[in-house]
């Protein structure tokens, strides 16, 4: 169980995530999109979007962080262990309060506001589930870090080892399989997450609106100005020079 859990899965989940995203992309470019509400109701929305969106981006840097620099790293720029671990449950649990508050919000004004919920989905809900455990599951590893003190267990010697092993295609099972309960769950719902990602609504993180960068410009014209009879139309800004000309 380990092996498939540790060794196996993984890899498919970023099997699927990849093939997610290409198949979302190919043929529902017109559901890429997190099908704004804002038009229904803003006043929660302007309290919950913020608290969620920048405190999961500190959650994430914190991940990225604690998976990926080896503690050996952190020892050799003179950050001691009890520094590190300090500054990831204050930062860590500020995160992810955050961001739990900010989901909360959005998932009350989504079930208060008629029109919201009609328009969400039970993709939307198996989402919202997911993500709000992995927020909730995460605290908890905090919460018991943080009270078991010098005692708790240092994830950066199994968690983060084994994580680093699945991009050398050898993935540390046994590393893995020595960390406590809480974070083997953390673990599947994070892995539940990114293979759900693809096919719900937070695939809009990768879109970035590059075509605003090349579209032509739009042109505003007073409806009182009205041409003058015989005279040529003005030229667009997006026709190329002595277009009008040639047309006249």
């Amino acid at each position: 169980m380990d092996v498939v859990l540790w060794g196996v899965l993984p890899y498919l989940v970023v099997v699927t995530f990849v093939g997610g995203l290409i198949w979302r992309y190919r043929y529902d470019q017109f559901g890429w999109t997190t099908r704004s509400s804002q038009l229904y109701e803003s006043r929660l929305l302007r309290i919950g979007s913020p608290l969620f969106h920048f405190g999961l981006l500190f959650v994430i840097i914190g991940h990225v962080v604690g998976l990926l620099i080896p503690e050996s790293w952190t020892d050799a720029i003179g950050v001691t262990e009890d520094m590190y671990h300090a500054g990831a449950l204050g930062i860590g649990t500020l995160a992810g309060i955050g961001t739990l508050v900010g989901i909360v919000i959005l998932i009350v004004r989504r079930r208060r506001t008629g029109p919201v919920f009609m328009a969400t989905t039970r993709n939307d809900k198996l989402m919202y589930a997911v993500l709000t455990t992995a927020i909730v599951t995460g605290l908890v590893v905090t919460t018991i870090a943080f009270t078991a003190g010098h005692d708790a267990h240092n994830y950066r010697e199994s968690v983060s080892p084994w994580f680093r092993s699945l991009f050398t295609l050898r993935p540390d099972v046994d590393a893995m399989a020595s960390a406590p309960l809480q974070f083997h769950l953390h673990v599947l719902l994070g892995l539940g997450l990114i293979a759900l990602f693809p096919f719900s609504r937070l695939v809009h993180a990768f879109t970035a609106p590059m075509h605003y960068l090349f579209r032509p410009y739009i042109v505003y014209r007073s409806r009182d100005r009205r041409p003058t009879p015989g005279a040529s139309a003005p030229r667009r800004g997006w026709d190329p020079v002595g277009t009008r000309d040639r047309d006249r």
